[in-house]
């Protein structure tokens, strides 16, 4: 009787592998969340450099403070909340000015085929223009809502405010959105990812 392939440790079991600075478990949770991460912080920092430096300075974040991780949410959210913090940190000291990204440059950050949201790329560049008119708190709701498919509740232990301050921010960003580029905002993908949040 074989006995198969071993099972993937949970992310739980690999932050508690990395509190005890183990490097082999670190390696597997970036692998495993830069991705995931760089897709998220792409939006809030606008471009591809910023993310990949927000990326770096979040693994060195839960690889020092793994220990500190208390289980009451998720691994995933625990580091998203690390990265929303990171992303305003380093959007707030570049002043926060808007910068076009071409699509073929930013083609390895946008959503993955397993990931819940938008697909279209002709959408996703309208998406990704729009967006740069947004606040970056404005910016990691729409994110974590359409593209990462995140419910409000888990938002807002992210981002770290009330279900309501979420809902506020998504008002606000589905307003300019829709005022700035009506055919986007009357999307279908994009009506399905707030309305179902």
């Amino acid at each position: 009787m074989s006995q198969g392939r071993p099972k993937d440790p949970s992310d739980e079991e690999l932050i508690r592998s990395v509190a005890q600075g183990d490097k082999q478990a670190f390696g597997v949770l970036y692998g495993r969340y830069a991705d995931y991460v760089s897709r998220f912080v792409y939006r809030i920092a606008r471009g591809a450099e910023n993310a990949e430096e927000i990326v770096n300075d979040v693994m060195m974040v839960v690889w020092q403070k793994a220990g500190t991780f208390n289980g009451t949410s998720k691994v995933s959210t625990w580091i998203l909340g690390i990265a929303y913090n990171k992303g305003l940190k380093l959007a707030g000291a570049r002043g926060g000015e808007a910068q076009h990204i071409d699509l073929d440059e930013a083609e390895p950050f946008l959503p993955c085929e397993h990931c819940a949201g938008l697909r279209d790329y002709e959408l996703q560049e309208w998406l990704d223009r729009a967006l740069e008119l947004l606040s970056p708190e404005q910016r990691a709701v729409m994110e974590l809502t359409c593209v990462q498919g995140l419910g409000y509740e888990e938002i807002g232990e992210i981002l770290g405010c009330p279900q309501n301050t979420v809902k506020t921010r998504m008002f606000h960003a589905r307003r300019k959105l829709k005022s700035l580029f009506p055919e986007l905002a009357e999307s279908r993908s994009l009506s399905e990812c707030v309305s179902t949040a």
